[in-house]
């Protein structure tokens, strides 16, 4: 009985904490991003585990630039074609001679990096926009955010594996019930991007890409008197 008690709180207990986040960003202000037309997204460095997740990641800046009027190169196929290249980055190069370095392979005139310093509980990116021509920083943002936690993984966490073996007295009834507080564990911890770290990853890029220049001008609508 108690064993099912503690499954009901388990479960109950898996409700997500929401996060918050915050960006900033700033523009050349002599540069005329209209004629910027298409972007390769080069890379996304940090601690985020797996291409997998960096191709997530990558995703999102993508759809930002998209809203802004740009066509963005998606990652995996920048990969592929570097890799087809045989591409490789000085190791004495920085991150953005490398990307210039790339977006001349790719024959595309500003290429996007991400930097993600910090991938925890914690979020903190930097996204940069560079000409390819002279290496110079067209645009630069970056943010911070909170992810969303889950009370049951915190739960199960304290817990242990052997948690149901301390609550029940039969051993079998006790493994299922750590059986299933590992799966919980285990089934976060397996994702490339969990949802809340997706969220709370998006939430920070929308943040820093909402002053991103647009490429195409946007036209107030007018009222009835052309004000």
């Amino acid at each position: 009985m108690r064993n099912y008690i503690l499954l009901i709180v388990l479960f109950t207990g898996i409700t997500v904490v929401g996060g918050c986040s915050s960006g900033k960003s700033t523009a050349r202000t002599d540069y005329n991003f209209s004629n910027v037309y298409k972007i390769a997204i080069i890379d996304v460095f940090g601690p985020l585990g797996n291409e997998g997740a960096k191709n997530q990641v990558a995703d999102m800046v993508a759809m930002q630039l998209l809203q802004k009027g740009y066509a963005p190169i998606e990652r995996a196929q920048v990969v592929n074609i570097l890799n087809e290249q045989k591409f490789q980055l000085d190791t004495n190069s920085t991150p953005e001679q490398g990307a210039v370095k790339a977006g001349k392979i790719m024959n595309v005139p500003t290429v996007v990096i991400v930097n993600v310093s910090k991938f925890t509980e914690d979020i903190s990116m930097s996204i940069k926009m560079i000409d390819v021509e002279d290496g110079s920083i067209l645009w630069i943002g970056n943010g911070t955010g909170t992810q969303g936690k889950l009370l049951g993984t915190i739960l199960g966490a304290a817990a242990g594996a052997g948690a149901g073996v301390m609550v029940g007295g039969d051993e079998t009834s006790g493994k299922v019930v750590g059986g299933v507080i590992g799966g919980v564990i285990g089934g976060a911890a397996g994702n490339l991007l969990t949802p809340q770290q997706a969220k709370a990853t998006e939430n920070v890029i929308g943040k820093i890409c909402k002053d991103m220049p647009s490429r195409i001008h946007v036209e107030h609508k007018k009222g009835l008197f052309g004000k």
